[in-house]
């Protein structure tokens, strides 16, 4: 198994891989989005692959706004990873993560944050694994206004 780089190529594959994950998008809407993403040089994916065949990613960037828990800028940040389910358990993830976390302090990072859904119980097992401290829990709420 092989975790490189993701290129502009890429995009369509790791959409048909994020899709799983975030199911409430189309695999469209993410090629369009991992494609505008990579084009920006901002932030960058890695792509797991095992006989040429794409198993998982890691989606990481650079957040420059006020990241919890942090004290400096810009930070590096995880914005999903994930590995297809007869893949996990290989240390796929943890090599995704380290990939990321080289590649923020490249960028002159000297912190590396992320965050889960408060249900997502596996997601919080991993970080705190692959030694995240947690920094704060947050409900967020909406209302719509009615004119």
């Amino acid at each position: 198994m092989t975790i490189r780089k993701a290129t502009l190529t890429d995009a369509q594959e790791l959409a048909g891989l994020a899709v799983r994950m975030w199911k409430s998008n189309t695999i469209a809407e993410l090629a369009k989005e991992f494609n505008d993403y990579i084009s920006k040089e901002s932030g960058v994916f890695f792509l797991a692959t095992s006989e040429e065949c794409a198993v998982g990613f890691a989606q990481c960037g650079l957040r420059h706004d006020y990241v919890e828990g942090t004290t400096s800028s810009p930070v590096g940040y995880l914005e999903g990873i994930f590995v297809v389910e007869e893949y996990r358990k290989r240390g796929l993830a943890k090599d995704m993560l380290k990939a990321c976390q080289k590649w923020a302090k490249e960028q002159g990072c000297t912190e590396f944050a992320s965050d889960c859904e408060l249900v997502n119980e596996d997601s919080l097992k991993f970080h705190l694994k692959m030694g995240f401290e947690e920094a704060n829990r947050v409900i967020c709420f909406t209302k719509k206004l009615i004119h």
